[in-house]
């Protein structure tokens, strides 16, 4: 029997724009037993983008409890309710990429929504608070912290007219730019220094390698391309922490730099490659030639997955969104370096862009190349370096 799961969803910001924070409860539909609860202060940003922040945690907490629940969304947020029920356009950028991003965080067809009262919505109201509380003092929400489940006095509540006049307000009005010189002084950014693994045999081959093969090691040439990568990245001196994917060929290039930086290895399991099922160790000629129907299906959607139990691309965006928002939250304001594969790469680089999935298929990486995203505490994103195979010459 499916298992239906409620998410009941809030964001804040205390000016708007102003310090916010969010706020996202699962429970369970037919007991109404507290299943996940999730917030976080976000820095500076609007209350809209606070509120689309907090569905995102919701919709990312029920798919790690069960990716094939159903789920009804209930927020008293009138404007995402609407919009992520398609009964309204999204007209203002900054909730365009929110939106597209909330319709991969879980399956499209198996989520509902509903508007309901802010009175009915206290649980994630005041998580929402506690994280815009903690982001006060300097901290981040703690679980262990949550006073949501006791019944003490919620936060005074806006009118319903002062938020439908902030809805209408944020919607119809020119976008400032999200980043950039024209930005307010949002702090410093987590940095993605995202670095592609040194070459393995399979790679000069260019045969499909991801995480349901064989778990190569690296070459020579991809031991020459760690080094010399360390080398570079030493000389800067700007690399903050390493993280890396748990596949062999990401773990001994972290280390080859770790070791050079005096840093530690940090292993996140969502920064994996996709599993490319029975294609796993085929070149493209090879997977075009004995399976040339499923190839088709999976160059033209993002939900068609590899022959064999692969995985699909929507579902590692899943999965690496979750990782992306755990390492922003761990390395908020510094520069982390994180060794992964093609895949999680090119899937980082389209949700920062707000790109469509297809463009998956137009961005280069090489072996060892250097590629940046900066994340900001209003929630946007900035692509900074692309392909940067520099170090290696």
């Amino acid at each position: 029997m499916t298992r239906t799961f409620i998410v009941e969803a809030d964001g804040g910001s205390r000016g708007n724009p102003g310090p916010a924070g969010y706020g996202a409860v699962v429970l369970d539909a037919e007991t109404g037993e507290t299943l996940a609860e999730a917030a976080e202060f976000i820095g500076t940003a609007t209350n809209n983008v606070a509120e689309y922040r907090g569905l995102l945690a919701g919709l990312r907490a029920a798919h790690a409890l069960d990716p094939e629940a159903a789920v009804h969304v209930r927020m008293d947020s009138k404007l995402v309710v609407e919009q992520m029920s398609g009964r309204w356009k999204i007209k203002h950028p900054d909730m365009k990429p929110l939106a597209a991003e909330a319709k991969t965080a879980f399956p499209a067809a198996r989520v509902t929504y509903e508007w309901i009262p802010r009175e009915k919505n206290k649980h994630a109201d005041r998580l929402a608070n506690e994280a815009m509380d903690a982001g006060k003092n300097g901290k981040q929400w703690e679980p262990r912290d949550s006073r949501a489940a006791l019944d003490a006095p919620a936060a005074p509540a806006r009118s319903a007219a002062a938020r439908a006049a902030d809805e209408a307000a944020e919607e119809g009005a020119a976008a400032a730019p999200p980043v950039g010189w024209g930005a307010p002084d949002l702090g410093a950014p987590a940095t993605f220094v995202l670095l592609r693994h040194g070459e393995t045999a399979l790679t000069p081959e260019k045969r499909f390698s991801g995480s349901g093969g064989t778990d190569p090691e690296l070459s020579a040439a991809g031991r020459r391309q760690a080094a010399a990568t360390a080398a570079a990245l030493a000389a800067r001196g700007t690399v903050q922490a390493v993280v890396s994917s748990p596949l062999r060929r990401c773990r001994e290039t972290a280390e080859e730099i770790a070791t050079r930086l005096g840093l530690e290895v940090r292993l996140e399991e969502g920064l994996r490659e996709t599993d490319f099922g029975a294609w796993e160790g085929l070149t493209f000629a090879e997977v075009r030639e004995r399976f040339p129907e499923d190839l088709d299906a999976w160059l033209g959607s993002a939900k068609a997955a590899p022959t064999g139990g692969g995985e699909s691309f929507a579902a590692v965006a899943r999965r690496v969104s979750v990782a992306r928002d755990k390492l922003i939250a761990r390395y908020a304001g510094r520069r982390v370096l994180v060794v992964t594969h093609v895949t999680p790469i090119k899937t980082l680089v389209r949700l920062a862009l707000g790109a469509p999935p297809e463009s998956l298929f137009r961005m280069e990486l090489s072996a060892a190349s250097l590629s940046a995203v900066a994340y900001y505490a209003d929630g946007n994103a900035s692509l900074r370096l692309l392909n940067d195979t520099s170090h290696l010459r």
